[in-house]
């Protein structure tokens, strides 16, 4: 199959479970773009369900290729921060700007919502929506098992461990970061704290050697940025020394606004 055979197919079977549900038939576009956008949102509102062996094999292979199609970057190719201090507090700590599903590294963080399933928004623009869609319908379902097992929705500032499936990545961790309404309190604190230890020790029990942090709840959860990244590289530093661990941690930006931020507060020029 070509990379355009692939997305039709994928495209109509979804269409085609749709259909047996009762809703009403769409148009597939003759657009390429305008073929991803669609094959994106079937698979964002896609409830976690059995799926065909073929459609996992034809998936595979079209996500696989859109990881050849965009750029990969490996974390052997990211510049460490570099640390004046005695301590060498900065060891073995990256700042990188980009897309964190390219990122070819042992484990990403996904900030999750309590349900733990993904972003249902077709197209959202969240972490948690783009790591599901890079990843393959097979995180949801995982995600699924492993709430179902739980039996409850997932506390704030614990952590869950999955394969990445098509991503670059080995493994993703997930974990819930706080919700700021109203003034930002010393809880919101302690639970943002919390996240970024819970997925530390996570990854350490699953001798993850890398790991990268997207900036947890500073989207629609309200966290405000700077006091986040300042809680996010004290906690890190703090986890570092105490632990004595060589893991390698990317603080991972994706807005010039985030990347001034962790420069100022890493003393990057």
């Amino acid at each position: 199959m070509t990379q355009a055979e692939r997305r039709i197919f994928l495209i109509q079977y979804l269409l085609d479970e749709r259909a047996e549900m009762g809703y009403a038939p769409v148009d597939i576009p003759s657009n390429e773009n305008d073929q991803r956008d669609l094959l994106r949102s079937l698979v964002n509102i896609r409830p976690h369900g059995s799926v065909s062996d073929k459609f996992l094999q034809v998936q595979d292979a079209y996500l696989q290729e859109r990881n050849r199609e965009r750029e990969i970057p490996d974390i052997t190719s990211i510049k460490s921060v570099e640390s004046s201090e005695a301590n060498n507090a900065f060891n073995d700590i990256y700042l990188w700007r980009g897309d964190i599903t390219t990122l070819k590294i042992d484990a990403i963080v996904n900030a999750a919502n309590s349900g733990m399933t993904g972003c249902y928004q077709p197209c959202h623009s969240c972490i948690d929506n783009c790591i599901h869609t890079f990843a393959g319908v097979q995180l949801r379902n995982k995600c699924a098992e492993i709430m179902a097992k739980q039996g409850h929705e997932e506390p704030t500032g614990q952590a869950k461990i999955t394969p990445a499936y098509n991503l670059p990545c080995k493994y993703v961790l997930h974990t819930v970061g706080p919700i700021v309404m109203g003034p930002l309190n010393e809880h919101h604190r302690q639970l943002l704290k919390s996240c970024y230890r819970s997925c530390l020790e996570v990854a350490a029990q699953h001798d993850v050697q890398s790991i990268a942090f997207c900036c947890i709840s500073t989207g629609v959860f309200m966290f405000p940025a700077e006091e986040a990244a300042r809680i996010a590289v004290a906690t890190v530093r703090d986890w570092k020394r105490l632990s004595h661990s060589s893991m390698k941690i990317v603080f991972n930006v994706f807005s010039e606004n985030d990347e001034t931020i962790y420069k100022k507060i890493l003393g990057i020029k």
